[in-house]
């Protein structure tokens, strides 16, 4: 199957998740995550009326960017970041992308506060937050979320639009609800304290109907649209 058709099967499925939880299709964006997958997947699925991607590599992100812009100047995308940044590679994607998901310190906020260009827009971010409390994974504690957000708040260049989160694989749909739950409602948290923001960006191809139900506003799919990723490549 193309990735077009691909793409039109996972629009249709998160329609249908928006609307047997009362909400607007429109109000939940794709998040077509290309990694692993050259530049000419990307132009497929741009082609097929993507335009939202996002990476979790540093260096790839970088190369695709470049190679798309080269291939397709026509092109106007919105690149999204979304794995594990370290301090010393921060400087590149202030400079390179639309939004980072995976801020969870706020030492690379403010690096990428410093690093953004003056005259691109701030950049958006979400707070990444560890809901599962798995040792292995990234995030910020819930406990030390609303301290993190006031600090980032203050930061120039940056406008801090919302949440991320990568819970823990679950198969019961029911238990894979919670962790989004808790998200959503560490948002409304913030709301509280005065830091409204505007984004969950929760769900990926295996959950996507749990988090639309519990709010989600950009879903993270990658294999459904694009196939299963060669990690060897």
């Amino acid at each position: 199957m193309t990735i077009s058709a691909q793409l039109d099967q996972v629009r249709a499925s998160i329609a249908e998740a928006a609307q047997h939880a009362g909400r607007n299709p429109a109000s939940v964006a794709l998040l077509a995550v290309s990694k692993t997958f050259g530049p000419r997947a990307v132009i497929e699925a741009a082609d097929a009326g993507q335009r939202e991607f996002g990476e979790n590599y540093v260096q790839e992100v970088l190369e695709k960017i470049a190679a798309v812009k080269a291939s397709r100047p026509d092109l106007a995308l919105v690149w999204h970041f979304i794995g594990p940044l370290q301090s010393n590679k921060t400087r590149a994607i202030a400079e390179q992308v639309d939004w980072v998901h995976s801020v969870d310190r706020l030492k690379i906020a403010q690096r990428l506060s410093d690093q953004r260009p003056v005259h691109l827009p701030p950049l958006n971010i979400c707070l990444q937050v560890n809901v599962s409390g798995e040792a292995s994974k990234r995030g910020v504690r819930p406990d030390e979320l609303l301290a993190l957000a006031a600090a980032v708040t203050g930061l120039p260049r940056l406008r801090l639009r919302g949440l991320m989160a990568i819970p823990e694989p679950v198969a019961d749909p029911v238990l894979q609800r919670k962790p989004f739950a808790q998200l959503r409602q560490l948002q409304q948290q913030l709301g509280a304290i005065g830091i409204d923001t505007d984004t969950l960006s929760m769900g990926m191809s295996a959950d996507v109907a749990a988090a639309i139900a519990e709010g989600a506003t950009i879903v993270r799919i990658g294999t459904s649209i694009f196939g299963q990723r060669d990690y060897a490549h």
